[in-house]
């Protein structure tokens, strides 16, 4: 007679599937702290699983993500394992960085650290259709990174500025948790690019190679399964009637020129 599903070792595995923002449908913290708090309310003596499949997005809540995972395993006193599938660059990589063991593909898209900004400026083609455009600010810079104004030197000066100081941060992160694992120079490491699994693990980035089912056996033994914990998702008829606010909401942020973990 077969064990009975409920009575084999479950193993809580968290989904982070997605693009990270602050928005519905992405990955933020305001959606997933409650699956994240049960997740390692359910753990008991077993590991959490990050189940990860992200190519980053935003700085902020990919570390408002990783650090309630750090604060519940430090809190629960439970090891996380990350698994990448994919991908796990950017900001999915600073998610799995709050893992004590990565894990990926070795045809899996890993690393990425550094982060991108910009937009579109379109003044020369306003000039060229005959538009005057109009723009009243108060404050010398309220207006930067404004598309239908000629582009600035001290506007990429700052862009840069705020740039270089995100990529410290996601540096300090990696080193924070990675440590003594990295093997190689950091400049092979922090220059931006992403790479393989197996390019990876020789560089320290994860420390094995995996899926979700054989970590999740790893842990569990071989009868264990998987306890899956994710954001609700929206019904259809909810879910519709945002797609073309979002949409709309997503061009603007592209106009407006954004800095991520891309």
């Amino acid at each position: 007679m077969k064990l009975a599903l409920w009575r084999k070792p479950r193993v809580a595995v968290i989904e982070l599937h997605g693009p990270i923002a602050p928005k519905k449908g992405a990955l933020n913290i305001g959606d997933l702290a409650a699956p994240i708090r049960k997740a390692f309310l359910s753990a008991g003596k077993l590991a959490v699983v990050l189940d990860i499949e992200s190519p980053g997005g935003s700085p902020v809540q990919s570390d408002l993500i990783a650090s309630e995972i750090r604060r519940l395993a430090d809190k629960h006193k439970v090891r996380v394992h990350a698994v990448i599938r994919e991908v796990g660059a950017s900001g999915g990589y600073w998610l799995a960085c709050a893992a004590d063991e990565i894990h990926a593909n070795p045809m899996s898209l890993v690393g990425s650290i550094g982060v991108r900004g910009g937009g579109f400026g379109v003044p020369a083609l306003l000039a060229r259709l005959g538009v005057e455009y109009r723009l009243y600010t108060a404050g010398s810079n309220k207006a930067r990174f404004d598309p239908f104004s000629p582009e600035r030197p001290e506007d990429v000066a700052f862009a840069h500025e705020l740039m270089d100081d995100l990529h410290t941060r996601f540096k300090d992160w990696v080193r924070t948790r990675r440590g003594p694992r990295l093997t190689a120079d950091e400049s092979a490491v922090f220059d931006g690019s992403f790479m393989l699994g197996a390019k990876a693990k020789e560089l320290g980035l994860i420390d094995g190679f995996g899926d979700v089912a054989s970590v999740v056996r790893q842990l569990g033994g071989e009868k264990a399964v998987a306890q899956r914990f994710a954001p609700a998702k929206p019904g259809l008829l909810r879910w519709l009637p945002r797609m073309a606010i979002e949409a709309a909401l997503d061009a603007a942020e592209e106009r407006a020129g954004r800095i991520e973990l891309r």
